[in-house]
């Protein structure tokens, strides 16, 4: 239960950070596939599939409420070493995915669907350096129509490994409003402003619908295609992973690379990996 939530904070963590996807720590930390099964057979398989996905739905809010200004800081007080955790959180989880492909044909269908998802995830983070203007969140019904629209995009390219959510919320020039209207909230929710709580509700409840909605129709469609065309799939995400760290070095500020930035950034991407390990345990 514990390990379950630790690993939904490190996914939650994920989805706010642009660059990094929380579908490629899931794979990293061994529960991509069980949240996909828990996600897509949530009636047949209540009690099972909650014992799953509750622990890590708490585990991702704890993230992104309580250690996301945490993981501010740290990007701004030590870019580089920060950068070089979240991409060695990510190599952790390349000998899981390496093992399901070892041993077996690689076929040029193979290569091809690895040199897509590469250049997909590469070309987003060239076009996301720069942010699209900031979306307008005043409350109307189109306004309301268009965040439950976002945050189905969004909350798919969360559960595909590789792509960030937050990265497309840039992209669409949402990622610093709705950023902003969490924190607005979690402020609110702390000192007790009713109006101020009922004014967030208004723009975040409907985009966390949407994303609820994208979620689950996102996994029926990641089963079909692990069920049909697994080996495929794998590569797909071999080449969204390889592709991960270079999208994190192109979307985030590294700051001044000094010797000792340099060893202790070394010794982040070491953790990731270990940290990736551990958590990818059974």
């Amino acid at each position: 239960m514990i390990r379950m939530v630790l690993k939904g904070m490190v996914i939650g963590i994920a989805n706010i950070i642009p660059g990094v996807s929380g579908g490629t720590m899931a794979v990293s930390m061994g529960i991509y596939d069980k949240i996909i099964h828990a996600a897509t057979h949530i009636i047949s398989e209540f009690k099972k599939s909650m014992g799953i996905l509750v622990p890590i739905m708490i585990g991702a809010a704890i993230g992104v409420v309580a250690l996301a200004r945490i993981i501010e800081i740290m990007f701004a007080k030590a870019p580089f070493q920060t950068n070089l955790l979240f991409i060695g959180l990510i190599l952790g989880g390349l000998p899981a995915m390496a093992r399901k492909v070892k041993g077996k044909s690689i076929r040029g269908g193979h290569i091809l669907a690895f040199l897509v998802f590469f250049c997909l995830v590469s070309g987003l983070a060239l076009l996301g350096e720069q942010e699209g203007a900031a979306a307008d969140l005043t409350v109307n019904v189109w306004n309301l129509l268009k965040l439950f629209g976002v945050g189905i995009v969004a909350s798919a390219t969360m559960v595909i490994p590789g792509v960030s959510g937050s990265m497309m919320l840039m992209l669409m020039g949402y990622y610093t409003p709705v950023l902003e209207q969490v924190n607005d909230f979690i402020d609110n929710v702390m000192s007790f402003n009713i109006p101020g709580i009922l004014d967030g509700c208004w723009v975040l409840a409907p985009f966390g619908i949407g994303v609820v909605v994208g979620i689950f129709a996102i996994a029926k469609l990641v089963e079909f295609i692990f069920q049909r065309f697994p080996d495929y799939a794998y590569w797909a995400i071999i080449g969204l992973i390889v592709s991960s760290p270079i999208a994190i070095l192109l979307m985030n500020p590294m700051g001044a690379v000094k010797t000792v930035s340099l060893l202790t950034g070394i010794l982040s991407l070491a953790a990731g990996v270990v940290a990736a390990l551990k958590l990818g345990e059974e």
